[in-house]
């Protein structure tokens, strides 16, 4: 687990709704045949389960029906990563069942489904949804399958000892009898649990750790699925949003709110927490006349407003003058870093930074909610854990949260973004609309307001100092972190613990793997005026920048090849050097340039590592230079995540992850001015194209260490590897993100 996971596991109040799971699920389901497997509360079992809680029963769902379809749900949300096809490919392995049978959508709110954390929390993020559920999912479906076997022998009339399965029958060898799965469905579910079920031998494996297709590829390719801002409910309004220009400030009077109303299909305006809402027959139309709303906007008394001067610049040099501060120190320090670079025979110190980043995903939030006759409250959004998004609708809504129903829709695209992060979300938004028209409501935000009340990826900012002794070495190193990271933004207080640590503001600079015998990383709390969230590998996907470049610049320092310069600081750990060697293989040699090309370019490589969430990854980036910017030609990714459930999942994942990585450090930022994002869309917010898109090639290295996680690891190594190619070509370093802020020239 990585030092995210505890504030992960924190995310929102939790009141879990009392669902019958009998009644749950055929509602959900419309009938057939339903096999509710329960775990049973063994302690052995539930520390082998990955951490669930030993003292409540934990169960997930199975709904095998007469034609032999497999319907499971899914404690985790899918929004690109293939989490649906995972979850079901570890299933169908202990089931012994066909992949292709199954049918998956996400869990409702509910304790059942709550799976981490010792069977306290569920949340698709952090990278642990598979590694910190594996064996559940194994044992799960060891279970079932158990328990087809007891009620295919008792059809049977032989010992159970006699009975075997292939995928989706009971056999019965000696007679050469077979028994569909959905034949004994029923028969099974009435069985009392069994609590010996045990998880095939890995050599076993038919499914687990195969390229095993996508369930969902079929219905996105021909629209067929269904995303959020899909959704239609009987009666609904449309709702669209305009929010305060600054955040924190509120609305007054709408000045031409007449006019508004006589617009064509407006049903009516409203004023919000923070922004005015029309309602229309249509999202165009409540957008049209939203886009039109002249409002006075105000600061309540006590309100925290974004400052009207605060810029980007500014809070780039806020957090420069606290580089020097004293700081808590992250939990991995070792030996005296001050006194060993007093002594150092050179010390380097170099300052980094990286702008604020949108989430910028493909699809707008949007919430659909329907209060009920019967005093219930449906709400469709797409999100990041079910639970806390029920907590909060239940307070909104001023209802128990057993009255709430959660409705996970597929994300189209996420990275940290479909978390609440405060009172401004569609959710909100649309459950004050529904009850002030008694109606159900459709918000759905515009890019513009996406853009205007993200939860960015918080500016970044690191000092770091490094020690060499007369040989070279690296003895020392100290680095300062200002700034404030998604844990102390939204948790804070006795959850950084004491000394009080962000470990979301210091991951990817603390906690490295390289032998350095004096070192210290240091937090100075200094908090950002806007509002900042989890963005796809958190602190690595800058930190990692900071460290890994820096240490190339040690590494020209000590006049040493920057690989031969990590690998002499990573002797003592061959799962290391193993994925070095991995990746040096994967790019045909180590060379690291200048050289030229087949196709004629000026080419160099830079190389970094990134330890993000119990995986471990090296890179290589292959570069050239044009027209003042980097081209990047190729991406050499080799990760090593311990174990593996599906391979092409895992390589899909890398290229995206890649991809967001590379596009972060070329392009992206938001700029704040006047206290407002001067970014609003992609016309201003600047994206990797298709054409800039490099070749990724991809190794998996299984070195047997405990699994770890795979959406976003391949992240964070690839702007340090592309920054170091770049400053072999240019001869000097960029030090601040992203790089189309400089125009690059050949040394």
């Amino acid at each position: 687990m990585t030092r995210l996971d505890d504030a992960l596991a924190t995310l929102g109040p939790i009141a879990p709704r009392n669902l019958s799971r009998r009644a749950g699920l055929l509602a959900g389901f419309g009938g057939g045949l339903l096999l509710a497997i329960g775990v049973p509360p063994q302690p052995a079992r539930a520390q082998a389960m990955g951490g669930i809680a030993h003292a409540r029963k934990v169960s997930a769902y199975l709904t095998i029906q007469p034609d032999g379809r497999i319907r499971l749900l899914n404690p985790f949300a899918e929004g690109g990563q293939g989490i649906h096809t995972a979850v079901a490919q570890i299933v169908a392995e202990e089931l012994d069942a066909d992949l292709a049978a199954f049918e998956v959508t996400t869990a409702p709110a509910g304790a059942d489904y709550q799976v981490l954390f010792n069977g306290t929390r569920r949340v698709t993020g952090g990278s642990f949804s598979i590694r910190n559920s594996f064996q559940h999912f194994r044992v799960l479906g060891a279970t079932a399958r158990a328990m087809l076997v007891t009620a295919g022998a008792a059809r049977l009339g032989v010992p159970a000892a006699d009975i075997t399965t292939e995928p989706g029958f009971v056999l019965h060898a000696a007679s050469a009898r077979r028994i569909p799965y959905g034949d004994l469905a029923a028969a099974a579910a009435a069985l009392p649990v069994p609590g010996d079920a045990e998880p095939k031998s890995p050599a076993r494996f038919r499914l687990i750790g195969t390229p095993a297709r996508r369930l969902d590829t079929r219905a996105k390719s021909t629209g067929a699925a269904q995303y959020g801002i899909d959704m239609r409910v009987e009666g609904m309004l449309q709702g669209a949003i305009l929010h305060a220009p600054r955040a924190g400030a509120e609305p007054g009077e709408v000045l031409n709110e007449a006019a508004l109303k006589a617009m064509p299909g407006v049903h009516s305006v409203h004023r919000l927490p923070g922004a005015v809402a029309v309602l229309a027959d249509s999202f165009w139309r409540a957008r049209r006349a939203v886009e039109a709303a002249e409002v006075a906007w105000t600061a309540l008394s006590g309100q925290p407003v974004v400052p009207e001067d605060f810029s980007s610049d500014g809070m780039r040099e806020a957090l420069r003058a606290q580089a020097d501060a004293p700081g808590n120190p992250a939990r991995d320090a070792q030996g005296d870093a001050p006194a060993a670079l007093r002594s150092a025979a050179k010390v380097i110190t170099a300052d980094y930074d990286a702008p604020y980043l949108a989430h910028a995903q493909l699809e707008p939030p949007s919430a659909t909610v329907r209060f009920n006759a019967d005093g219930t409250l449906d709400v469709w959004t797409p999100n990041q854990a079910p639970e806390a998004f029920q907590a909060i609708a239940a307070r909104e809504a001023a209802l128990d949260a057993g009255r709430v129903r959660i409705h996970s829709p597929l994300m189209g695209g996420f990275f940290g973004r479909h978390f609440t992060y405060g009172q401004y979300h569609p959710m909100n938004q649309a459950i004050r609309l529904a009850r002030a028209v008694d109606r159900p409501v459709k918000v759905i935000w515009s890019r513009e307001e996406e853009f205007a009340r993200d939860a960015y990826r918080p500016m970044g900012f690191a000092r770091l100092r490094a020690g060499l002794d007369s040989e070279g070495r690296l003895v020392a190193l100290h680095a300062t972190v200002p700034g404030e990271g998604p844990v102390a933004k939204h948790f804070g207080g006795a959850r950084l613990g004491n000394p009080p640590l962000d470990t979301s503001a210091v991951e990817g600079v603390a906690f490295k793997p390289y032998a350095i015998p004096n070192r210290r990383v240091d937090w100075a709390h200094v908090p950002h005026p806007v509002n900042v969230g989890f963005w796809r590998s958190v602190g690595h996907s800058m930190n990692d920048f900071f460290y890994e470049a820096f240490l190339d610049e040690v590494a020209e320092a000590a006049g040493a090849d920057p690989l031969a310069f990590r690998r002499a600081h990573l002797e003592a750990s061959p799962r290391h050097q193993a994925l070095l060697d991995a990746v040096v293989d994967l790019a045909g040699g180590w060379r690291r340039g200048p050289f030229a090309a087949a196709d004629g370019t000026r080419r160099a490589r830079g190389l970094a590592m990134a330890s993000p969430f119990g995986t471990e990854v090296a890179t290589i980036a292959e570069v050239s230079l044009r027209d003042g910017e980097a081209v990047v030609h190729d991406l050499f990714v080799a990760i090593d995540p311990g174990s593996i459930v599906n391979p092409a999942i895992i390589a899909a994942q890398v290229e995206s992850a890649a991809c967001i990585g590379l596009s972060s450090a070329a392009f992206e930022e938001v700029v704040f001015e006047g206290g407002r994002p001067q970014q609003r869309n992609f016309d201003t917010y600047r994206i990797l194209t298709r054409a800039e898109m490099p070749k990724v090639h991809v190794r998996i290295v299984q070195s047997g260490a405990p699994m770890g996680g795979v959406g976003e690891p391949g992240t964070p190594g690839v702007p340090p590897a592309v920054a170091n190619a770049i400053a072999v070509l240019t001869g000097r370093r960029v030090r601040s993100l992203p790089f189309a802020r400089n125009r690059l020239g050949e040394a």
